[in-house]
């Protein structure tokens, strides 16, 4: 479940009552709707949600993680995702424990200038290997080709820079410190990720 802040959230414990309230008055009545129409649905469904003053809004569902989300919990995952995957297939995800690692995770999107409307491909990327250096980082590529040696620009969302952190604080800071590093004149990126979170652990 991804949630879009449209407004703040505020302690973290309205977050757990705003999940609670999204699964018991969005997600669970599709599925228990699904299963009571004769298509019960095994796998990955991910509700894309807008937080606004009235609560959650479903924006869509797709049936597959979406990628930025995806990546920040597969850094965080210490089981075998395979087996999870088979589990929920025969229906016996109940009985299934995934462990994690306790560390934070954080994903900041580096898109090409004009995402999402009108966007220029084939420019350069330099310093990802300066960057992928920084301690607890990993680098995912959402858009790029290789052409004669050198890795360009070919999409919208084009990295994901993900970073594990004791700290949702130090997660960030390895993440910026990591952006700082690539040299793209045509992308762009939010300097506001994880801030909420980052306030909340401030305010501990």
């Amino acid at each position: 479940m991804s949630l879009r802040d449209g407004r703040a959230c505020g302690p973290l414990v309205g977050i757990a009552a705003m999940v609670e309230r999204a699964m018991r008055e969005i997600v669970l009545p599709t599925v228990h709707a699904m299963k009571a129409e004769g298509v019960p649905y095994k796998g990955v469904l991910y509700a894309g949600l807008m937080i606004t003053a009235e609560g959650p809004k479903l924006i869509e569902y797709n049936v597959r993680f979406g990628d930025p989300e995806c990546q920040v919990l597969m850094l965080r995952l210490m089981s075998d995702l395979v087996p999870a995957l088979l589990a929920c297939c025969d229906g016996m995800l109940k009985n299934f424990d995934l462990r994690w690692y306790p560390d934070a995770a954080l994903t900041v999107v580096m898109a090409a200038k004009g995402y999402p409307g009108n966007y220029a491909k084939g420019s350069a990327i330099d310093g990802l290997d300066a960057a992928a250096a920084v301690d607890g980082v990993e680098i995912f590529h959402a858009g790029t080709i290789v052409k004669d040696g050198a890795i360009l620009a070919n999409g919208g969302r084009v990295l994901n820079v993900c970073a594990l952190g004791k700290t949702v604080t130090e997660a960030q800071a390895r993440a910026y410190a990591a952006v700082e590093r690539i040299k793209w004149p045509e992308g762009f990126y939010r300097r506001d990720i994880g801030w909420q979170a980052v306030a909340r652990e401030r305010n501990l």
